[in-house]
């Protein structure tokens, strides 16, 4: 058993010792400078909030987008179930359209783009 643990310990520190300390150091550096570095350009928070709201309102201001837009328009009808349906439904059949017309676009530009490749 213990020549065992010997020949373990002698393969590690031969293993160790042909590992030079520049080579450790390069790797532990470029490693560091790979996690801390940030790629991405700091962005206002509230211009993007702005855009990404206008951007959600685009296509069609009758839907809400927003969960704080939902949440009035389900105080609206509160209590009114068979409005509330039929918003749900109406909501829906828009949501399923404009879904429908967005794929058909991005499925043609992908078919073109195939094409072209």
């Amino acid at each position: 058993m213990k020549s065992l643990i010997s020949r373990a310990a002698a393969r590690i520190g031969a293993l160790l010792g042909s590992i030079q300390i520049k080579q450790v150091l390069s790797i532990v550096l470029v490693g560091f400078l790979l996690l801390t570095t940030d790629t991405v350009p700091r962005v206002d928070k509230k211009a993007t909030m702005e855009r990404a709201k206008a951007d959600a309102h685009q296509l069609d201001n009758e839907r809400p987008k927003t969960t704080g837009e939902w949440f009035k328009e389900a105080d609206q009808v509160e209590g009114k179930n068979d409005a509330r349906l039929e918003n749900i439904v109406d909501e829906s059949k828009a949501a399923v359209k404009e879904f429908g017309e967005m794929y058909k676009d991005t499925a043609e530009r992908s078919l073109r783009g195939l094409n072209n490749d």
